[in-house]
């Protein structure tokens, strides 16, 4: 049997409108192995995308460093949160925001230069490799933080940060605008000082394997999704799979700076 997740800002809070959503999408699928429900996710990045994914989301950085050739692009979200946006070439755009206690004196990203940094994990690309870029022209080559701390998750790294555990973190906009939305004592004691360069969003994807009648139905089921309140969704643009090398070219630009590496 396929399966459909959607692993990507996933809270508990959100499960009737992610079961929404799939139902919508699903009804243009027929019933031949589509599978009736989102399945539940781990959070954590699979070994591979396996063959019988049929529906899922996945963060840029991981599919372009780990997962080529495992996957085909079936639309990007645009997202109707601070920090997204439309990028000139017409995909949906995201950044991270650069968040400290409210209560630090920090103003400035260059005012974090040997202070404690969190991260959800060293494959992200909200979490570490846009950071990495906004951070890759004040390091000169050398280790901008006293520390870098892996949390595991966007969420956990907020809670650190408000903890006292971390001076900072990079927290995707997205993330962080369905917890100020659900969870608003998660962001109450933050404060953002600046944001990330963009990138495009994260987009909805399916297994090579899949056959191509049904990516076809797919991908124009969800460029006719209305927009989703639930999910903050305002529309899901055609897949452009070129522009995701965005991502990767940020990372070089860090490397060329002498900072590969978000330390």
């Amino acid at each position: 049997m396929r399966v459909a997740r959607l692993p990507m800002y996933s809270l508990p809070e959100m499960a009737a409108a992610r079961a929404a959503f799939w139902d919508r999408l699903r009804a243009g699928l027929g019933t031949k192995d589509v599978p009736d429900h989102i399945s539940p996710s781990s959070g954590i990045l699979p070994e591979t995308i396996t063959p019988n994914t049929l529906f899922s989301q996945m963060c840029g950085y991981p599919l372009l460093r780990f997962y080529a050739g495992q996957y085909r692009h079936l639309g990007t979200p645009l997202y109707d949160l601070p920090g997204c946006g439309m990028g000139a070439d017409g995909v949906p755009t995201h950044c991270s925001f650069i968040v400290v206690r409210k209560d630090a004196a920090f103003a400035t990203i260059g005012d974090l230069r040997g202070r404690r940094f969190v991260m959800n994990g060293r494959d992200s690309n909200s979490g570490m490799n846009l950071p990495r870029a906004l951070f890759a022209p004040l390091a000169e080559g050398r280790a901008f933080f006293s520390e870098v701390i892996v949390s595991g998750a966007h969420v956990a790294s907020m809670a650190t940060v408000a903890a006292g555990h971390a001076d900072a973190a990079a927290i995707d906009c997205v993330t962080y605008g369905f917890c100020a939305l659900y969870r608003p004592e998660a962001v109450a004691g933050l404060r953002i000082i600046a944001e990330t360069p963009v990138s495009p969003a994260i987009p909805f994807i399916t297994a090579t394997a899949t056959p191509p009648d049904i990516v076809a139905a797919l991908t124009q089921g969800l460029a006719a999704m209305p927009p989703d309140d639930g999910l903050r969704v305002t529309e899901i643009l055609p897949p452009r799979p070129e522009a995701y090398e965005a991502i990767l070219a940020l990372e070089e630009g860090a490397a060329a700076l002498g900072y590969p590496d978000l330390i």
